[in-house]
């Protein structure tokens, strides 16, 4: 019964967040909050996202991985001056603590967040 246990538990994943839910997800976080800025035709977002649902799963109750749709939510994106995607920015207590802009290899992210926590 324990194995059925444990594949019914579903793995962390990126969770989708709105400008109105963006505070409470990531802002207010306990834990490290690793944003992803993306949109639907943005060919480096589509490669770079496998990469980070590894990651929110490997990561799962260290790091959160939220992801804004710029195109839904075009005010969050404003708020932190993304002009080009994918942009990825690590918040901690609420505050951003880093910034990449563009796509980057799993290791290379795994490294930066490793810095951060």
């Amino acid at each position: 019964m324990s194995d059925q246990n444990q594949s019914s538990q579903p793995l962390a994943a990126p969770i989708n967040t709105t400008h109105a839910d963006f505070e409470a997800d990531v802002l207010k976080s306990d834990v490290p909050v690793l944003v992803d800025f993306w949109a639907e035709w943005c060919g480096p977002c589509k490669m770079i996202a496998p990469v980070l649902d590894q990651v929110a799963s490997e990561y799962a109750g260290k790091v959160k991985i939220v992801k804004v749709n710029i195109d839904d939510h075009p005010q969050v994106a404003g708020q932190f001056a993304v002009r080009s995607i994918p942009t990825l920015i690590l918040f901690k207590n609420g505050q951003v603590e880093t910034q990449h802009v563009g796509v980057i290899s799993k290791g290379k992210l795994i490294a930066t967040l490793e810095n951060s926590l």
